[in-house]
């Protein structure tokens, strides 16, 4: 004859303080920047999409010049 396990499951506060448990023991391993590599880091994102916005900049007035103004003329219109 088997025999069977009843398994509880702990209530909704004891997950959450569990849970908060958790984070803080994760938050703790994180190793976090300084403050030169956060400036430098942050720096580094506003120049890259600058740089990519400068780009997509170029490439909008390049279509324009071929498709709202080059395409009609040879088209005669």
């Amino acid at each position: 004859m088997a025999t069977t396990e009843v398994v509880t499951r702990p209530n909704a506060a004891q997950r959450v303080a569990t849970f908060y448990q958790d984070v803080v023991a994760e938050m703790k391993k994180v190793t976090w920047p300084d403050r030169t590599q956060v400036r430098q880091l942050s720096i580094g994102v506003i120049v890259l999409s600058l740089f990519i916005g400068a780009i997509i900049a170029l490439m909008d007035l390049i279509f324009q010049a071929i498709f709202v103004r080059g395409l009609p003329s040879l088209l005669g219109g």
